[in-house]
């Protein structure tokens, strides 16, 4: 029996605004498909040895943005990696080019209702600054995230498990998991 072997990257990033679901979504599918999946959030946070909100306080958004570009690209070395991205990683034009170098973009598109709920810790949220703030925050990247998107997933009104049953089977289609 032959087996085909991936070469190169062949990784699924799941992007969208703040309290989406990513990294439940990416912990989800990496947990059904035996696949390892990574936050970027949580790559910068251990690059830099401080919390986003303090990368944000300290050396502000631009360096964290140009930090998570780095992680980013570390990525290329990996392969079937489910990563969750942050919010913002769509504000930097070279992050939409590494994303479709190294793989699959999933848009997880939601209502700002939907993120509301979801934020539990509003105040480890750098970018979160009050409701209206965040709703102005989702209208400027929703086409950026269109932008980047393979796949967009329309999770409103959707439990977790829902989102992440309809997304493993839309990626199972296609071949990628």
């Amino acid at each position: 029996m032959y087996e085909a072997v991936k070469r190169g990257c062949d990784h699924i990033f799941f992007v969208g605004f703040l309290g989406a679901g990513k990294s439940t979504l990416a912990k989800n599918l990496g947990v059904m498909f035996n696949r390892r999946y990574v936050d970027t959030d949580r790559l910068v946070e251990r690059k830099r040895g401080l919390s986003v909100r303090k990368i944000f306080e300290i050396d502000g958004e631009d360096a964290f943005r140009v930090l998570e570009t780095e992680v980013l690209a570390s990525l290329a070395s990996q392969r079937s990696l489910l990563v969750s991205c942050g919010g913002g990683i769509v504000e930097t034009p070279r992050n939409l080019d590494l994303m479709r170098q190294m793989g699959f973009c999933v848009y997880l598109d939601g209502d700002i209702d939907d993120s509301l709920r979801q934020i539990r810790r509003r105040d480890t949220r750098p970018d979160f600054r009050s409701d209206e703030h965040a709703a102005h925050l989702l209208e400027h990247r929703r086409p950026l995230y269109r932008q980047a998107a393979d796949l967009t997933v329309d999770i409103r009104g959707k439990s977790f498990t829902e989102v992440s049953y309809l997304c493993a089977e839309l990626l199972l289609e296609r071949g990628l998991l």
